[in-house]
């Protein structure tokens, strides 16, 4: 798959997460009032088992596949052949799992303990499960403005610099450049430039900032699965099912009546469907072609969809401010995107 193809998985991907906050408001005005808790948590519960399913059904399908392979070139299913040693020789223990090096391109592979794949979906999981609390807790007590600014524009940040740490380069100049200047767009979006700030509160940053972290988290952890090897339904599947076990209680406890209605069903359809099985499935495939840092940076795709939804389906004010907003993280991501040459950029730098 080509960079270009890529990308436009993510955009893609972001632009169904940006249908999040319009579904919401279409469930309510039908009459299913749900907390922002609920309706997060029903959307991790339902679309982590869908991904969970898909998964399965596509390891039985290629399970199938090799089976009649193996028939056909008359190896017994599950002998191995010539393949799996040479997969075995690759990674040194046989579990598919590549360390750094490997995935740096340096040409130098060393086995990785058996566990560090389960450890990378029990982390994703985890950061999964812990962004919509945190980023609820920022919104609730600095306001939505402020709340969705620290968290949307530091998830870049926090996902560059995990990344940096993790392959030891930093994710480059250009893509700095883009990430302010999207970031800025997230602010004029979100009102801070127009007086939608108000005071703001340690707990709030903490929540926001801990979104930030989460969602950096399990960027990476799930881009590290994919360098080992795993497929990406295989990716999403594991980290998304896991997610859905540890959100389950919550949905629990948090009055789940409004499912009970037609509209309340609609909501968490969409959400299940499209904004988490749909999204997330074109995430990891494009995730697979790119950088975390650059993921991260052009998941901003997601605020202008929200934004235009709002606009066009939810008829919200069009102000000089969401204008500005729009065209900064157009112009933002135009920087990340634009051909290296036409940047005169070598063709060997990092972006």
């Amino acid at each position: 798959m080509t960079v270009r193809a890529s990308r436009w998985l993510i955009v893609l991907a972001a632009v169904c997460f940006g249908t999040t906050g319009t579904a919401q408001a279409l469930g309510a005005l039908g009459g299913a009032e749900a907390s922002a808790t609920s309706l997060g948590a029903a959307r991790i519960v339902f679309g982590g088992a869908l991904l969970a399913i898909l998964a399965f059904a596509v390891a039985l399908a290629e399970r199938r596949r090799r089976s009649a392979a193996a028939g056909r070139d008359g190896e017994p299913d599950g002998a191995g052949g010539r393949d799996g040693e040479r997969d075995s020789e690759r990674d040194g223990d046989g579990d598919g799992d590549l360390d750094r090096d490997s995935v740096r391109g340096s040409g130098r592979v060393r086995s990785r303990p058996r566990g560090s794949s389960v450890a990378l979906v029990i982390l994703g999981a985890a950061g999964v499960a812990a962004y919509q609390p945190a980023f609820f807790t920022g919104t609730a007590q600095n306001g939505v403005a402020v709340g969705t600014l620290v968290a949307l524009g530091s998830a870049p940040v926090l996902t560059g610099l995990l990344e940096w740490g993790w392959y030891r380069r930093p994710p480059g100049i250009r893509w700095a450049c883009a990430t302010f200047v999207a970031a800025t767009g997230v602010a004029a979006l979100s009102g801070l430039f127009s007086g939608g700030g108000g005071p703001v509160t340690v707990l709030g940053i903490a929540g926001s900032l801990g979104a930030a972290g989460s969602y950096a988290v399990y960027t990476l952890s799930t881009k590290l699965l994919l360098d080992r090897g795993w497929a990406p339904a295989a990716a999403m599947g594991a980290t998304f099912g896991a997610a859905a076990v540890l959100m389950l209680p919550v949905l629990l406890a948090s009055n789940p009546a409004w499912l009970a209605q037609p509209a309340g069903l609609a909501t968490a359809a969409w959400l299940a469907i499209v904004a988490t099985a749909l999204a997330y499935t074109l995430f990891a495939r494009g995730l697979r072609g790119l950088s975390a840092s650059q993921v991260s940076t052009l998941t901003l795709v997601e605020p202008v969809t929200a934004t235009a939804l709002g606009v066009f389906v939810l008829h919200e004010d069009f102000t000089p401010a969401t204008v500005v907003g729009v065209a900064l993280l157009v112009a933002g991501l135009g920087i990340l995107t634009m051909n290296r040459r036409a940047a005169g950029a070598p063709t060997g730098t990092l972006s």
